[in-house]
């Protein structure tokens, strides 16, 4: 049955309950920022670990290659660091740049901006067997503050050779890590039940508004890539994400697939303060945004202090 999904589609179709699941289902692709780490690890753990432990649950869930984008000035001076991101290339895993040292190009000019995308390259020479390493993530979403500087940066990286690795579907993960280590640091299991509901409650809200701003924009169903960041909370939280991503009929697939969606050869060609894919055109066509419960943000500063 899993050989022959467009059969199992087709004879499903007949029907009627059933033909919504077929007619919803969308692609997603995970990504991965901030390797080889994202936030603070918990007490006794390496950045080696943690990488193994996320690769372990990618593997274990038959997750297609996830691209792991990397800053390389976190590495300096870290033997931990670099081996984590030689443990990502080694299980088959691609990687793409980030800039060497997580620059954001609203607060940089153009020119010290690519400065910092060229210095991060040799790293991803030596790291990518199959020089596929030419895909960018702009650090924060923040693709210029200026048209400008938008559009300068943007014609550089595609004389260099690079794809821009959009996002459609983000709600700040990144919030969850570095409380994580502090909470298991102090061995609160309550907190960290809190932390993983609060998540999940928190992707499943932020899924659904991207999905209806997909809608409202394109007026059509679209390929998605999901932004996460590699941190002390990953391996733990994956699984259930995973699980809500087939709940919500959301099909994994590799950031190639996704983005041979046409919506990515689209832009906005707008100055931005640093938004995903649909949100910067929810901005450029002045739609409003549905409404979504906002991230707990002051209770993951405070929690486990």
């Amino acid at each position: 049955m899993h050989r022959h999904p467009k059969r199992l589609c087709a004879l499903l179709t007949v029907v009627a309950v059933v033909l919504p699941v077929c007619a919803l289902a969308e692609a997603v692709a995970l990504t991965f920022d901030d390797l080889p780490l994202n936030g603070e690890l918990p007490p006794g753990t390496t950045r080696v670990q943690l990488v193994q432990r996320t690769l372990t649950v990618l593997h274990q869930h038959h997750v297609p290659p996830v691209y792991g984008f990397v800053v390389a000035k976190w590495t300096e001076g870290s033997q931990d660091g670099a081996d984590a991101l030689q443990a990502w290339v080694a299980a088959g895993e691609p990687v793409g740049n980030h800039t060497y040292s997580h620059s954001d190009l609203n607060a940089e000019t153009s020119e010290a901006f690519l400065r910092d995308v060229y210095e991060n390259e040799p790293v991803l020479e030596i790291l990518s067997r199959a020089n596929d390493w030419r895909w960018f993530r702009y650090p924060y979403l923040r693709e210029g503050d200026t048209l400008e500087k938008r559009r300068t940066v943007r014609a550089a990286l595609k004389v260099r050779g690079y794809r821009i690795a959009q996002v459609t579907l983000d709600y700040g993960d990144y919030l969850w890590n570095t409380p994580y280590a502090r909470c298991v640091g102090k061995g609160n299991l309550d907190a960290v039940r809190w932390l993983r509901s609060s998540y999940l409650s928190a992707a499943a809200a932020y899924i659904d508004a991207d999905r209806q701003m997909a809608q409202l924009v394109f007026g059509h169903q679209i390929s998605h890539v999901l932004l996460l960041h590699l941190g002390a909370f990953s391996d733990q939280i994956l699984p259930d994400l995973l699980q809500l991503l087939r709940i919500k009929g959301l099909q994994l697939v590799t950031l190639e697939e996704a983005e041979r969606d046409p919506v990515y050869q689209l832009d906005p060609d707008a100055a931005s303060p640093g938004r995903n894919l649909l949100e910067q055109w929810m901005d450029v066509r002045a739609i409003k945004f549905p409404p979504v419960t906002p991230k707990p943000d002051r209770e993951l500063e405070a929690i486990c202090r």
